[in-house]
């Protein structure tokens, strides 16, 4: 029997990137999945159907916007429904903009905050009270080096991600005796669609061409000088989900190539 089996996972942002790593992970540990993100409508469905198909799990899309309170909520409804009580949320989606602090958009500030911060609290209140009364939970919010460490021109969503810290710390103390364990993963520098968008907004803010910002500036960052993979951080994801992380809650998980190590 996989680790998994019959257990219900919703992974938000996983229609790409580290989320859709995490999501078939999951479900090749036998988890039927709540999938949640954008993108083209057609891709999604060819991505549902293959993780289903290949895992024998049943897997929904909620393409619900995050940074919408009624539309999170209406989200839940919706998955109760379909695919019953959440056991395990994936706290994943997130956006970035990169600007000087006096220029930074206050629209785009604010819509940082909301997705990469705000919907973190609103999944984790919507889901807590069924794990509590089921004594078995696990949330995992993908934070970021960003978490514990700063960088410039990155204001919104180095602030969000310290908040997704204390965050996740707060709420393990509170949960710490219902069986439900509150873990953030801090991985480094990701190749993923979202690191790729920021590195033409990067290089101009910081005057270089964009292969230096790849070298000088991401992979400088982290002493490896290699980017973390999307499996590595769906393994560890994978890990925190079982038995033998049950003692594991209120941590903070680097996997950043030796970056906050410096």
């Amino acid at each position: 029997m996989r680790k998994l089996e019959g257990k219900t996972a919703l992974v938000t942002g996983s229609t790409s990137g580290i989320g859709l790593g995490i999501a078939q992970r999951l479900a090749n540990e036998g988890a039927n999945i709540a999938l949640n993100g954008f993108g083209d409508l057609d891709e999604i469905e060819s991505i549902r159907v293959a993780i289903e198909e290949s895992n024998g799990v049943t897997v929904r899309y909620f393409p619900s916007d995050l940074t919408q309170v009624d539309q999170i909520e209406a989200m839940m409804l919706s998955i109760a429904q379909e695919l019953g009580c959440v056991d395990i949320l994936v706290n994943n989606a997130g956006m970035q903009h990169v600007s000087p602090v006096e220029d930074f958009p206050v629209a785009s500030w604010d819509k940082v905050i909301a997705l990469n911060l705000s919907a973190v609290f609103h999944t984790t209140r919507l889901l807590i009270p069924a794990m509590k009364e089921n004594r078995w939970g696990r949330i995992i919010n993908i934070a970021s080096a960003h978490a514990l460490i700063a960088s410039p021109y990155k204001s919104a969503y180095v602030s969000a991600k310290h908040g997704v810290a204390g965050f996740t710390k707060s709420v393990a103390l509170e949960v710490a005796g219902d069986g439900v364990t509150v873990n953030a993963i801090c991985p480094g520098y990701v190749w993923t669609p979202l690191v790729e968008k920021q590195i033409p907004d990067t290089a101009k803010a910081r005057g270089l061409t964009e292969e230096q910002v790849v070298n000088d500036v991401l992979l400088a960052r982290q002493p490896t000088k290699a980017f973390v993979t999307v499996d590595q951080v769906a393994a560890y994801a994978s890990f925190l989900c079982g038995d033998e992380a049950a003692s594991i809650t209120g941590s903070l998980q680097s996997i950043d190539g030796g970056w906050t190590a410096s």
